[in-house]
């Protein structure tokens, strides 16, 4: 009995150090278990006391009354699978006629004390099919991204979400983002994460960074162009408006619109083409836009107006081209002048990390969410890098990307180097960059001299 009880009190121990220490270690030794059991034994009384059940149907009370049996309880939703996962439980609930998707949203909060976990969201499937998701510890204090995603062309992992899933930036679906935060709220190490998980593919990068170069110009190897200045972004976006008309020449001249021709192989944009002739997709990456828009002369100005024009014109037809925009900034509201709200309603993606005042949040989501607007303005300062990312339907996460240094982001873009496209209209804004040093062999690995 004296061993049984070290066991126990040594295992109590380990569960403790393990969920103050390493609470996802925990999770997936102690936690699923008791969790799996905890939602299982309360599961019909949380649901009567959050309100999410409904009246027995007339027929079974009709049947009741026939019989002389007792009135039935009220019914509850039927759970259709729970399954965990490395960092919680997914509940998929069939709901009951006369409920709706909204009475479980608004329950989340009340559904998080009860069950005992960290956190619960809930989204709805189908009609009628709604998935809670709920957290057993918080996955956004040190992310740690699963080593397998679901990556595809143009469709890359960028951040962990707080209900434990994975946040991509899928390009083709949504072509153009914008990408908010106050200074040291993590927006470039959002933006490192993003050009690492691009330098794999086949895409090629185009950088405006105008201060000077110093967030951008250090992974220059796997640019194929760059502008560390106004005057230099300006004549950049002007040939990527050019070589945007050349690709709309090229998807034009290979439409085939004849009566033979099936709907589904008529062009439209650069994938509806072949393989061997399609252009390489362009993704532009604008860091600081306000130094873009400012200016204190008339030649500013006249430079200014042509630039916002280019990123306009771009923004609205650059899709189909397969160009893409990722422009961040600190603030992007009308007082960076006219054209700007125009560009800003091109830009379906929204992020937005700590902002200093409500107005720059409701630059990012105003429009969109006015739960995300509040969302924005509540991160605190010392948890850098959480941010909102919305998008036009109205839906929100709250997402933090994980830490990743500038060497780290350089050490990526020099691996995949060679894959660097050559864009032939963006050929005179190619980085000039040493070539990488070759690897010195240790004296200790040279083969022995031989007599």
């Amino acid at each position: 009995m004296t061993w049984f009880m070290v066991a126990v009190v040594v295992v109590v121990a380990a569960a403790g150090l393990l969920r103050w220490r390493r609470p996802a270690w925990y999770w997936l030794t102690f936690g699923v278990l008791v969790a799996t059991v905890r939602v299982l034994v309360r599961y019909a009384s949380v649901m009567d006391a959050c309100g999410l059940t409904v009246p027995p149907s007339r027929w079974r009370l009709a049947l009741a009354r026939v019989a002389n049996r007792p009135v039935p309880d009220s019914r509850i939703p039927r759970i259709l699978r729970l399954r965990p996962t490395r960092t919680g439980l997914v509940l998929r609930l069939k709901l009951r006629p006369g409920q709706d998707a909204f009475d479980v949203s608004a329950a989340t909060d009340r559904l998080r004390h009860s069950f005992g976990m960290y956190g619960v969201t809930s989204r709805e499937v189908r009609s009628g099919v709604v998935e809670v998701r709920m957290t057993g510890y918080d996955v956004l204090k040190q992310v740690q991204m699963p080593a397998k995603t679901d990556t595809r062309p143009m469709r890359v992992p960028v951040a962990l979400r707080e209900d434990g899933s994975v946040h991509y930036r899928d390009y083709r679906a949504v072509p153009h983002g914008l990408t908010l935060g106050a200074t040291e709220s993590g927006k470039s190490v959002y933006q490192r994460n993003l050009v690492a998980a691009l330098a794999p593919m086949d895409v090629a990068l185009v950088g405006i960074d105008c201060k000077q170069g110093v967030e951008l110009f250090p992974l220059a190897r796997r640019f194929s162009a760059l502008a560390d200045n106004p005057d230099t972004a300006l004549e950049l976006l002007e040939a990527l408006v050019s070589h945007m008309e050349e690709v709309y020449q090229l998807i034009r001249a290979e439409q085939r619109i004849s009566v033979a021709v099936p709907d589904a192989e008529i062009a439209a944009d650069i994938w509806d083409l072949p393989d061997d002739i399609r252009p390489v997709p362009v993704v532009v990456l604008v860091d600081e836009v306000a130094e873009l828009a400012l200016f204190a002369s008339k030649e500013e100005e006249k430079r200014r107006d042509r630039i916002i024009t280019a990123l306009v014109r771009l923004a609205q037809l650059g899709r189909a081209a397969g160009i893409y925009l990722e422009i961040c900034g600190q603030r992007f509201g009308s007082e960076l002048g006219k054209g700007i709200t125009m560009l800003r309603a091109q830009l379906t993606g929204r992020t937005a990390h700590r902002v200093n005042d409500e107005t720059s949040a409701n630059m990012a989501f105003g429009d969109i969410s006015p739960d995300a607007v509040l969302a924005a303005i509540q991160i605190p300062a010392e948890t850098r890098g959480i941010a909102i990312a919305g998008d036009s339907t109205g839906g929100w996460h709250r997402i933090r990307a994980p830490h990743t240094s500038l060497r780290q982001a350089v050490n990526t873009c020099n691996k995949y180097a060679d894959r660097t496209p050559d864009v032939p209209a963006l050929a005179a804004y190619r980085p000039a960059v040493a070539a990488l040093p070759s690897a010195r062999v240790p004296l200790s690995k040279t083969a022995p001299a031989t007599a």
